[in-house]
C-alpha cells in the first residue's frame, strides 16, 4: 500500500528555517512525482513544488522561488523541503503528494497523500 508521511514542521521565527521530509512507503520513487502542497486557514490549497524522480526536474511556485528547494534522497526513499528565509505567509499546513511523473505539476490533482505537518512562522 502506498503511504507518504511527513514531518519536520513547527514552530520557527521569520528568516529561520525548516527541512521537511516525506517518506514514502510501499513504492519506490523512481518513476514518480513528487510534490509539496500548502494550506493555510481560510485559504485554498497551493503548490509549493515538485520534482521529477525520472529525471530531476523541478519547479517552484513564485513566492518560493529562491528561498525552498526540493531534492530527493533514493536511499532513504525521502523528500525533502528545505525552507530557509520564512516569512509569515508561509504558515500552513504542508502536504506531500505523489503520482506517476507524467502528474508532474504544482496542480493538486495527485492521486495520493500524506497527512500533513504543520509549519508555522512567527515571532
Amino acid at each position: 500500500q502506498l503511504q507518504l508521511v511527513e514531518s519536520g514542521g513547527g514552530l520557527v521565527q521569520p528568516g529561520g528555517s525548516l527541512r521537511l521530509s516525506c517518506a514514502a512507503s510501499g513504492f519506490t520513487l523512481d518513476g514518480y512525482a513528487i510534490a509539496w502542497f500548502r494550506q493555510a486557514p481560510g485559504k485554498k490549497r497551493e503548490g509549493v513544488s515538485c520534482i521529477s524522480n525520472s529525471d530531476g526536474r523541478t519547479y517552484y511556485a513564485d513566492s518560493v522561488k529562491g528561498r525552498f528547494t526540493i531534492s530527493t534522497d533514493n536511499a532513504k526513499n525521502t523528500v525533502y523541503l528545505q525552507m530557509n528565509s520564512l516569512k509569515p505567509e508561509d504558515t500552513g499546513v504542508y502536504y506531500c503528494a505523489a503520482d506517476a511523473d507524467l502528474y508532474l505539476s504544482l496542480i493538486d490533482n495527485y492521486n495520493y497523500w500524506g497527512q500533513g505537518t504543520q509549519v508555522t512562522v512567527s515571532s
